[in-house]
């Protein structure tokens, strides 16, 4: 994946990500009302960089520890395959 891709990708996840966490967490805290509805846009404008610069750290780190699990796990076959 080039890094124009992985960037972009990071973008639109962290994007979903944040919206969809903010929005249920506040939702959770504050149940449906208008106080949840009018502080979810400032708490998703706070989560969205906080989730961008973490994925810049937990891709490379979740991609290197899922090449390590999947090397260890060379010559078991995956569920399916017999």
């Amino acid at each position: 994946m080039s890094k124009k891709s992985v960037f972009l990708t990071q973008v639109i996840m962290t994007f979903i990500m944040a919206a969809t966490m903010s929005g249920l967490m506040g939702l959770i805290f504050t149940g449906p009302s208008m106080e949840w509805l009018a502080g979810w846009p400032r708490q998703f404008i706070i989560a969205w960089p906080i989730a961008f610069a973490v994925t810049m750290v937990a891709w490379p780190a979740s991609m290197a520890l899922s090449g390590v699990l999947l090397r260890s796990r060379k010559g078991v076959p995956d569920v399916g395959e017999a």
